[in-house]
């Protein structure tokens, strides 16, 4: 049992509803267009599926349990909406301005973000710097009472669609590699462009851009939280970052599951069902046993992340193990569908080619190693094993 509520579980049925009704017909043509319309948010918005954990005075329900996000997560992958950011406009980019920002900030950015009506991207990959942040060479440089935001960004999800963008750079004058200033760049502002619709390997419907800042004036109303300490809240916004790739990519291995257990059953080969077949049988077998215990993992570190308790590390092992067991459901997905798992009108082909990114954004399957390792071998290790 996962322990949800009977208001969640309403909550999802609703949620469930108006994906077939709403979303799901209509991402066909999205993928065909390479972005997402954005009626997409606005009517996420009206009907209370959007930013859901604002207070309610920003126009949200107030509710800051994470598996409210959880359950939208699985519900838009079941659908086939993976390609809908929703959740990184909601859950990723959002909680920056409920954490960082004045009141004046939160009531002036919140509500229309809650209702649909403006889309949140954040802006940290540079062409040079991707996980590393300490790489970054866009600036941030005080001009009076404003400050000169100069750089470009890569690789934006939301770029196209965007109106309001948490951008990361560099604080000038100062040597610290560490010393960032996060501050929100809003759509029509002097200097701001966006590159094109970037072309990827998978998720289509999904828009990706380079985003480009010419000498933009940031005025100081629209800097977040303190100058010079966006490295440490990006830092601290990692974790349930990394357990949202998490929750996704454990959702899609199901998905793909479901999708390869219902092929395997009704295609045959020598007489009978690929899935009477002992090799079917075992490897379905391992992956269903893999995706199990993962699921029970990650829900586990939802519950840290309600109580506050979700470390670094335990958000780097959610979206390693997510990550990785994903792809080799992806593949064996593939692998058993045979030639039609190669051909794009079969689903198992799109998710493929989707989920190869889920390794490498939030922090690639390397860097999860990196910081995992380095507590395996540092004094703190002893805490978690007690």
């Amino acid at each position: 049992m996962r322990n949800f509520t009977e208001d969640q579980n309403m909550f999802r049925e609703a949620y469930r509803d108006f994906l077939e009704q709403e979303i799901a017909p209509q991402m066909p043509k999205w993928r065909e267009a390479g972005i997402v319309d954005r009626s997409a948010f606005r009517k996420a918005g009206e009907l209370g599926f959007l930013m859901i954990w604002p207070d309610e005075k920003y126009g949200g329900l107030g509710d800051r349990d994470f598996r409210y996000e959880q359950l939208i997560i699985e519900e838009t992958i079941r659908a086939g909406c993976m390609e809908w950011f929703n959740t990184l406009h909601s859950r990723l980019v959002g909680p920056y301005i409920d954490k960082l920002g004045t009141e004046e900030q939160k009531a002036r950015f919140l509500p229309p973000c809650v209702s649909g009506e403006k889309i949140l991207a954040v802006a940290m990959s540079e062409p040079d710097a991707g996980s590393d942040l300490s790489g970054m060479r866009s600036t941030l440089t005080p001009d009076g009472d404003d400050f000169i935001l100069k750089g470009n960004k890569t690789y934006i999800s939301n770029g196209i669609n965007a109106d309001l963008v948490v951008v990361a750079a560099r604080t000038v004058p100062n040597d610290s590699k560490s010393a960032l200033t996060l501050c929100i760049v809003e759509a029509g502002m002097t200097g701001f462009k966006r590159g094109k619709n970037l072309e990827k390997m998978g998720l289509k419907g999904q828009d990706t851009a380079e985003l480009f800042f010419d000498n933009v004036r940031i005025p100081k109303e629209n800097i977040l939280g303190e100058p010079g300490k966006g490295f440490y809240y990006l830092m601290a916004g990692l974790a349930e970052e990394r357990l949202i790739v998490a929750c996704q990519s454990a959702s899609n291995a199901r998905h793909a599951f479901d999708i390869t257990r219902k092929f395997v059953m009704e295609r045959t080969a020598f007489g009978k069902p690929l899935s009477a077949f002992q090799n079917t049988q075992f490897k379905m077998a391992e992956m269903d046993a893999e995706i199990d215990m993962l699921q029970s993992y990650i829900d586990h570190c939802v519950k840290l992340n309600n109580t506050g308790d979700l470390t670094a590390n335990s958000g780097a092992k959610a979206k390693l193990l997510a990550t990785e067991i994903e792809w080799k459901m992806m593949d064996l997905g593939v692998q058993l569908h045979g030639g039609a798992g190669y051909m794009k009108e079969y689903e198992i082909s799109r998710l493929f080619t989707d989920a190869r990114v889920n390794r490498i954004y939030a922090g690639t399957s390397e860097i999860m190693k990196l910081i995992i390792g380095r507590d395996v071998f540092s004094e703190a290790y002893k805490s978690i094993l007690e």
